[in-house]
């Protein structure tokens, strides 16, 4: 008996698998958006990553949130989606306000801070730090771009 694979059970083996990851801009009343420095590399970054299998894209931000900062937020709208081809990540980013200020570190975090517009600019690499000024915007509709880990395309 010979036995074959059914089209679609070919084609899942070619189709690239991907990485979810949530990530949250935070901002306070003031205008400023909670950030991290992060352990392993010491970039500046919104808190965020992986989202888990079992929970909701929403519930997953205020994991993410709270595991990096000790911050917990509420999650108001998505302001961006972003794919990374390089790595193969699709990050889902949020705009939360946060219900409480008492922050702290994390094994993943070295230094969580709140920064104006112009200290994201200025400390963020590109791809994250356009992730945040998105996520500032008022507009409604949300931003999709893609980039390479370290520059936009």
């Amino acid at each position: 008996m010979l036995l074959r694979m059914s089209n679609s059970a070919e084609n899942s083996r070619s189709t690239p698998l991907h990485s979810v990851s949530v990530a949250g801009v935070v901002v306070r009343e003031d205008g400023r958006v909670l950030a991290i420095r992060r352990a392993d590399n010491g970039t500046w970054e919104p808190p965020g990553g992986v989202l888990e299998l079992d929970e909701s894209v929403e519930d997953g931000v205020c994991r993410e949130v709270y595991e990096e900062t000790g911050i917990k937020v509420g999650v108001e709208r998505l302001t961006g989606v972003y794919k990374n081809v390089s790595r193969g990540i699709v990050a889902l980013v949020f705009r939360c306000r946060p219900e409480n200020e008492a922050m702290r570190l994390s094994t993943e975090s070295v230094e969580v801070a709140w920064l104006t517009p112009e200290e994201v600019s200025d400390r963020m690499a590109e791809v994250y730090a356009v992730r945040v000024l998105d996520g500032l915007r008022d507009d409604a509709a949300p931003s999709v771009r893609t980039h390479d880990g370290r520059h936009l395309l």
